[in-house]
């Protein structure tokens, strides 16, 4: 699997993305939505295995045992992942036990549309784009399906160019916002996520239709905090095979703390990432946190 490493990306309307996903572009493209999936959207590195792993637990009312019985890129599915040799996202959403929790990072033009014509409930998690530009810094340098990132600086450019895996942050955090309006989307913000972890997920167990006991609402707490998720195997990637993502460069799950892109960026960095972020984020009710 080593030739799969530091490959270039490939563009499929307009947004890069994987040369294997991209491949495999028809079988996402076509893939049937079921009313009952709920369905977990983010772009990359703003929290997607946290509210997946509180999701779960609400799905198995609160039972940890049940919630380790295999790695949450098998309990929740990512739908547009393909390699060679493995299942694909969608091959293993075909044999998935209902009702189904699906994983994207797909930016909300690229969302099969049978999503919305089921009226799927979906949960979206944004993250201030200086944690999450640092954060997908580092999942570059461990994850090798990823080009060189370069530099940070380097990095950065790239990042405010939409020249990343997913595309433009603004575009798929902007776009995800308007659609709201019209669909069920619960849109989340990281940043409130840290601040008040219980009032979020009793947000997600109103949005669900669930009610759990006040002891099993704190068990889900406890179970998905920061540190409690960095040691567990099940959730922090480590059961991932090396060729895919190197933990000696990076671990997966780093320091999840807001407003870490203070000891990374100069002061000219974020001169210019403020003045872009201006620019791009225009006209928009969008906002959120930059630290907490």
């Amino acid at each position: 699997m080593e030739h799969l490493s530091r490959q270039e990306l490939e563009v499929i309307h307009e947004i890069p993305l994987y040369r294997h996903f991209v491949e495999n572009w028809a079988q996402v493209e076509s893939f049937q939505a079921r009313p009952d999936d709920l369905l977990i959207s983010t772009y990359p590195k703003s929290g997607t295995t946290w509210i997946s792993e509180i999701v779960d637990m609400i799905y198995n009312d609160g039972d940890e045992e049940k919630c380790k019985r295999d790695a949450i890129f098998n309990r929740v599915p990512f739908m547009e992942m393909s390699f060679p040799g493995l299942l694909s996202g969608t091959e293993q959403l075909a044999t998935a036990p209902l009702p189904r929790i699906v994983k994207t990072h797909l930016p909300v033009q690229l969302l099969p549309v049978s999503f919305w014509e089921q009226d799927c409930k979906m949960i979206y998690v944004a993250r201030n784009a200086k944690d999450v530009a640092v954060s997908y810094y580092h999942f570059y340098q461990m994850a090798k399906l990823h080009p060189d990132p370069g530099t940070l600086d380097e990095f950065l450019g790239k990042f405010m160019a939409g020249k990343v895996a997913y595309g433009s942050w603004y575009d798929h955090v902007k776009g995800w916002w308007e659609k709201k309006k019209a669909y069920r989307i619960l849109y989340m913000f990281y940043e409130d996520m840290k601040k008040d972890p219980k009032r979020e997920i009793e947000k997600v167990l109103q949005f669900l239709g669930k009610d759990l006991k006040e002891e099993v609402v704190n068990k889900i707490l406890h179970h998905t905090s920061f540190q409690e998720m960095k040691k567990n195997p099940t959730v922090n990637y480590e059961m991932m095979p090396t060729w895919a993502m190197d933990h000696t460069v990076s671990p997966f799950m780093r320091k999840g703390i807001s407003g870490d892109w203070k000891n990374y960026f100069t002061v000219a960095q974020n001169e210019r990432f403020d003045a872009h972020y201006k620019e791009q984020m225009k006209g928009s009710t969008f906002r959120c946190q930059m630290e907490i």
